[in-house]
Parts: structure tokens; sequence; C-alpha cells
């Protein structure tokens, strides 16, 4: 087997540091989320909506449809480790010329009734069929945890769509306010031009504000439709159905938190990183099958029977014949098939292994990400809840000033836009959070656990 060998090694999930970044975040048990992890955010509908999408889409029924493929394949590499029995019967017509055999056999049409039995069985001297149905059904089992993150994926997808559709209708409140304060804002700029206050320019800035908050308005409607149409889709419904979902309230984000040895902890709470264990295992175990090919086997076969030239003298004791067939196969030239064979499933091992280090290394810096977003956030969102007070202050100043005749409706418009403004990007920032946070459930597994059925990423690496 010189040349032929693996070229990639897992990594050990203990040598992947990430203390100093996420050492700042509280860490608690309760912080790995549950199964249901949805009906946290606190919005019945959102846990209607992901109940009818996992009941519904159709890219779970593909992923189920992939799971039992995988399954039938264990089925089938089971059953060649097992002895084959099979029985017949049938009846020869015979017609001799009498220059092949004299009469009366010759010259004459017989018929010659048979029924049989055949037993064959390739012993498995060195487990490599048992190998390969371990690989098999270590991708089976691969599979079947796909089926755990397709819906998981697709959980995260309906929240992340239902947030989005909810920040779209807070932004047409917006528009729709900047819209009314516009509108207020050309009415007043007009009664100023007609008493020779302000000029022609005034009242075209003026329009130009309008306009530009009529366009706000229909893309926060765009938006809305467009949210509605995702999360149909989602659901696996047409777009009629999304226009039954009622405007979303406010979410609430999941709170930040850490579970204690995270890194460690991943590997059995990622149903990615699980599925990517069981490929390695699967790529471990085809190795030691194809290896077996290099070696002798011993097989036995047997035959066994009736036969007679007619019907009547079938069943009797003169008619039966029997045969018994051990064999033993011993490779020797074979144009390198093996040989590549055996290459082809180090390859394949390298593949799993470097798929298992990438999704690894993915997973725990996908965690410290949305960790360092969530801070990040609630820094910014502290920060502008302070400039919203603030403008709402201002502008709650300037609405007194008008009314005791000191400043003008138009300085009170004016505070108005920015307090508008401040508002937008507040809800901007709260909708991200709540996104954020939803995907930091995802990166730390959704609510998936394995109960330690997976092999241990060491017994993987044994070769």
């Amino acid at each position: 087997m010189s040349g032929l060998h693996t070229d990639v090694s897992i990594i050990d999930a203990t040598t992947i540091h990430g203390e100093r970044d996420v050492g700042k975040v509280a860490t608690t048990l309760a912080a790995w989320p549950t199964a249901n992890w949805w009906t946290s955010l606190g919005d019945v509908q959102l846990d209607a909506l992901i109940a009818e999408a996992l009941k519904d889409n159709p890219d779970l029924a593909s992923a189920d449809a992939r799971a039992k493929e995988a399954q039938s394949q264990v089925v089938a590499q089971n059953a060649k480790r097992l002895p084959t029995v099979n029985a017949a019967g049938s009846v020869a017509g015979v017609y001799l010329p009498t220059t092949a055999a004299p009469a009366p056999v010759g010259g004459s049409f017989g018929t010659y009734p048979a029924v049989y039995a055949s037993f064959s069985w390739s012993l498995d001297l060195w487990g490599g069929r048992r190998a390969a149905w371990e690989a098999a059904l270590g991708q089976a089992r691969a599979a079947e945890i796909d089926t755990h993150a397709a819906r998981l994926a697709l959980s995260v997808n309906v929240a992340r769509a239902y947030v989005q559709l909810g920040y779209a209708f807070t932004e047409k409140d917006v528009a729709g306010a900047q819209l009314k304060r516009a509108s207020a804002t050309h009415a007043l700029v007009r009664q100023r031009v007609a008493a020779g206050i302000d000029n022609r320019m005034q009242i075209k800035q003026a329009e130009a504000e309008v306009a530009s908050a009529e366009q706000q308005v229909a893309v926060a409607d765009e938006a809305i439709d467009a949210a509605r149409i995702a999360l149909a889709a989602l659901l696996g419904k047409g777009p009629d159905r999304g226009l039954d979902i009622a405007r979303p309230k406010a979410l609430s984000p999941a709170a930040l938190a850490l579970p204690p040895n995270l890194t460690a902890d991943l590997i059995g709470r990622r149903a990615d990183l699980v599925a990517a264990r069981w490929r390695v295992e699967a790529a471990t175990k085809n190795i030691a099958a194809v290896k077996t090919e290099f070696l002798p086997n011993l097989g036995l076969s047997a035959f066994a029977g009736l036969t007679s030239s007619s019907f009547n003298d079938l069943i009797s004791l003169p008619a039966r014949f029997a045969m018994v067939q051990p064999a033993i196969s011993l490779p020797i030239f074979d144009g390198g098939r093996r040989r590549a064979d055996l290459n082809n499933a180090d390859a394949g091992y390298d593949l799993a292994v470097a798929h298992y280090n990438s999704t690894l290394v993915g997973a725990v810096n996908d965690v410290a990400d949305k960790l360092a977003n969530l801070g990040s956030l609630a820094t910014q969102i502290a920060a502008q809840q302070r400039a919203v007070d603030a403008a709402r202050s201002a502008f709650d100043l300037s609405e007194q000033r008008y009314k005791a005749g000191i400043g003008s409706y138009l300085d009170t418009l004016s505070v108005q836009q920015q307090l508008l403004g401040a508002e937008q990007r507040a809800a901007a920032l709260a909708a991200q959070q709540v996104d954020t946070s939803v995907r930091l459930v995802q990166a730390l597994g959704g609510g998936f656990f394995d109960a330690g059925d997976a092999p241990p990423v060491a017994a993987a690496m044994t070769r």
C-alpha cells in the first residue's frame, strides 16, 4: 500500500480557544436553547407559523427522503453479509436426433422437469462487509441528523422573516409619520409664500420632502409584501397565505448568555457537527472495507434438487442430485483497480475530516461573532435610546414654545423630523438585535442534543 494514506487530521476542539473573546459573557446551563426555542420570543402567531412550516415545507420532505434513501443502503449492505438461498423449478423440452443418440432416446421428444435450490455464502473473514455495513450506517445516521439541521434552519428562517415583517410595519409607521409631517410643512410653507414670508425655493424644497416621504411609504409597503411572500414560501404555501399574517408584535431578543464548556459541548449540540462526525466514522469504515479487497476470501455454495425425464418419477429418491462447492479467491492482478479504490477511500476520509474541521472552526467562530454583534448592538441601542429621548424632549420643548407663541410651528415640524429619524434608527437596531439573537440560537444548535450516540472524534481517527 505504499503511497496510499490519508493526509488530513482531525482538529482537537480543546485547541480552539475563544476564552478571551467570550469570557466577559455570563455562563449558565440554561443558555443552551430548548427544542422550541422560538416560544421565548413571546409571539403566539410566530409559534403557529413555525409549527405550520415544520409540517408543510417541502424542503423537509426532501431531507426525510434522503434519510430514507441512506437507510435503504444500510439494509443493502447488511444483506451482503448474509447467505443467499434461492429456489426454482423448470421444465426443459428436448429433441435429440438419431445422429446424436440411438432410438428410443434419439428421434423422440422428451420433457425433463426439475426443481432445485441453491445456497451461497461468501465468508467475511476480514470483516470487510461488516465495515461496509457500518459505513452505510454512519452515512444513514448523518442523513438522519441532517433532518434536524434542516428543521432548525427552517424555524430560524421563519423567525427571521417574521422579524423583517415586523420591522417593515414599523418602517411604514415612521414613513407615514414623515409623510404627515412633510405634508404639514408643505401646507405651512404655501401659506408663508402666499403671505410673502418665504419664496418659491422653500415651497419646492417642501414639495421634494413630500415626494421623498411618499416614496418611503411605497418602499415600506414593498418590504411588507416581500416579507409576507417570503413567509408564505417558507410555510410551503402560495403568496395569498402571507396576506393572512397579522402585524407581528414587538419581539423580545434572547438573553445574552453562554453555556459553560462551550467549545467542547458544541460538538454534541450542533446537528451539523454531529453529522460531520458520523461521516468521518463512515469514511473510516469505508477504508477498512476497501482494504479487505486485497486479501483472500472463502466462499461456499451448494446446489440440490430433483430432476427426471418424467413428472411421475420427479418426486422419487433416484431423481435427487446435489453439489457442494467451497472456493477460495485470491486477488493477483486487477490493473490497479483495488489500489484506486483505496486511494479514493482515503480521499473520501480526508474530505470528511476537512469538512468536520471546517464545521468545527466555523461553529466556534459563529458563536463568537453573534455574541460580539449582540454586545455591540446592546451598546448601540442604549446610545440610540438616549438620542431618541433627547429628540423627544426637543420636540416637546418646541411644541411648548409654539403654544406659548415663542417659536414657529415650522420649527416644531423640523424638530419632529429629527425625532422620527431617531425612532426609525432605534427600530432598525431593535430588529437587528432580535434577528442576531435568533442567529445565536442557531449557532448554539437550536435545541438539538446528541445523547452520546455519535462516535467520539478520537474513535473516528482510528485507522
